[in-house]
């Protein structure tokens, strides 16, 4: 039995080096990579935000409205996962996404009402860092976000209990079933735990890579709870 754990072992291990080598053979950085003069950037974060952003949606990037969102829990331990970015205030360096209150996020920012975003554009070489307190929009926000989906995604966020166990494919397609069938009855319903929340930066970093590895790294600091901005380069 050892014998054989043992061989299991080492066949897993080769496998590992062999995934590692096709790792480190992939090109990085292989595509054309757009300008970043720190200099000409604007002095409040959120107007390069929007540029950057205006522009990933002009060239056809992949999905520049997905962003990492990272949170933590009660007693510290972290959590990240992809949201879809639902509302920006460029002049205040602010953006809004959404969620179920009773999700992992959801418990993590009631508990702790800070967050970070991470997006990061492999076409570009752009990455864009937030982070900042989170706030909870009200119900007119929350009815707003939720009503202006489709119905197909409304459904999804009727099915089932989220972050719950799921005992197989059979119990998820009855309860989708059943959403679909609320969702058609019910129009204007709103599920009671779906919430909205507005992240403020605190900071927000610009990273722009560069084919030569002499990237540029930008970080704007909020000057207190004010509108004024500092910003430094960093080594990157």
């Amino acid at each position: 039995m050892g014998g054989h754990v043992q061989a299991e072992d080492d066949d897993t291990a080769a496998a590992d080096r062999a995934l590692m080598e096709r790792v480190w053979a992939a090109p990085v950085l292989a595509g054309e990579l757009p300008p970043f003069d720190p200099d000409t950037a604007p002095a409040r974060p959120g107007l390069l935000f929007a540029g950057w952003l205006g522009r990933a949606l002009g060239d056809g990037v992949p999905e520049p409205h997905i962003v990492t969102l990272s949170t933590a829990a009660a007693d510290g331990t972290p959590s990240a996962r992809v949201v879809m970015l639902r509302g920006v205030d460029s002049a205040d360096c602010a953006v809004v996404f959404a969620g179920d209150r009773l999700s992992v996020k959801g418990r993590d920012l009631s508990a702790r009402p800070v967050a970070a975003l991470t997006w990061y554009w492999p076409a570009y070489g752009r990455q864009i860092r937030m982070a900042g307190p989170v706030d909870l929009l009200g119900a007119e926000a929350t009815r707003q976000d939720f009503l202006a989906r489709s119905p197909l995604s409304r459904a999804a966020a009727f099915t089932g209990r989220i972050s719950t166990p799921l005992s197989g494919q059979e119990e998820y397609d009855r309860e989708r079933r059943a959403a679909q069938a609320l969702v058609a009855a019910e129009p204007e319903r709103v599920p009671p735990t779906h919430a909205v929340y507005r992240l403020r930066a605190a900071e927000a970093e610009f990273f722009q890579a560069r084919p030569d590895r002499s990237h540029a790294r930008l970080r704007y600091t909020r000057d207190g709870d004010g509108d004024g901005w500092s910003r430094i380069l960093l080594w990157p």
